[in-house]
């Protein structure tokens, strides 16, 4: 369970840094990908397991690979996820 809210917020923290670097607010994301606001708060705040099918229309919106989204470690460490 601990290694789940680890990789949660790791995948989270992740889909930010690439939002951001595609100048994309979270608004448009959300919209883009088909969930709420709320929503896409919640998968960035690492509260919320989406599907392989969400992260794959996450990755459509952003313009990338579907595996950008998870080729990913704690940037403070290095580690790989869990």
């Amino acid at each position: 369970m601990e290694n789940e809210r680890v990789l949660l917020k790791q995948f989270g923290r992740h889909l930010v840094e690439l939002r951001r670097r595609h100048v994309i607010s979270q608004e448009r994301l959300a919209l883009e990908s088909g969930v709420s606001r709320s929503y896409m708060s919640g998968i960035e705040r690492g509260v919320r397991n989406i599907s392989l099918t969400k992260i794959c229309e996450l990755a459509n919106a952003l313009g990338v690979p579907p595996a950008t989204l998870v080729q990913f470690g704690d940037s403070k460490n290095g580690s790989k996820p869990p």
